[in-house]
Formats: C-alpha cells, structure tokens, sequence
C-alpha cells in the first residue's frame, strides 16, 4: 500500500490512521533516510495510542517508552554496531511485550524481527513545489484499507 503526503500535519494524520488499527506485540520497522519523516509518522500513531508526551527521535536515548491506551516503544537503532547490540538492549522485551514497538533504522537489525513485522518505508519526493513530499509504504500490512 502506498501513500503520498504533501506536508508534516498530513504525515502525522496517516500516522494517525495507521496506529487506530494496531494492536499490542505488533512490530513496525520504520525506514527511510535522515529526515524522511519517520519522527513524524511516529507522532500520529503515538496519537491514536493515546500517548500524550511530546514524541521526539531517541537517537541519542536508543529507547523511549511512552504510555496510553497501549504502551508505546519507540526505538532508534541507528548508533548500534548492529545486531548483537539490538539483543543485548533487551529488545526482545520490547517486541515480545505489551505494547507497539516501532524501530527507527531498523534496516540494521531487520533479521532479529518478528517475520510479522510491518515495514513502514518513507521516502521524500524531489519536487521542487513541495519539499515536504513523502512517499509512504506499508509492507505485511494485514489490517485492511486505511
């Protein structure tokens, strides 16, 4: 299923659309390069999980949890060596647990997944229009139309 969204409130709504579907233990693999809108996509899921925090990236904290309606596991494994590092968080508490776990750069780690995991691919579009074009992918998606 593919999307294209003309700005970050558009973004956060699919965000928003996309986690009113989720259920705990689901896995969301998100991709895309630096500024791609993987933050932003998280706020709108963050939203309809009812967590009322402030989403902000966790590059620099790896793991930020945030409580709602269900638990909400944000993780940024961009600054791990790779998969060892990934096992060695505790990540599989997190997966396994009773929230929605949503792994920023999880292209490093994509083989310690559940093979459930819904890949969420962002990419910008280059148009000179509208910088903040994006291109949204959901991949083993099993939730219906959005």
């Amino acid at each position: 299923m593919t999307f294209f969204t003309s700005s970050p409130e558009e973004t956060i709504l699919l965000g928003e659309k996309i986690g009113s579907k989720l259920k705990c233990g689901d896995v969301i693999a998100l991709q895309g390069t630096l500024a791609a809108g993987k933050t932003t996509i998280t706020k709108g899921i963050a939203r309809s999980l009812g967590v009322d925090d402030t989403i902000t990236s966790p590059t620099f904290c790896i793991i930020s949890e945030y409580e709602g309606k269900i638990p909400l596991y944000h993780l940024d494994v961009y600054r791990l060596e790779g998969a060892d590092d990934f096992i060695n968080l505790g990540a599989d508490d997190l997966i396994y647990g009773n929230g929605v776990c949503l792994i920023e750069w999880s292209e490093k780690i994509m083989n310690e997944l559940p093979s459930s995991t819904i890949i969420l691919r962002l990419e910008t579009v280059e148009n000179e229009e509208n910088s903040n074009k994006r291109k949204i992918t959901l991949e083993n998606w099993n939730y219906g139309d959005l």
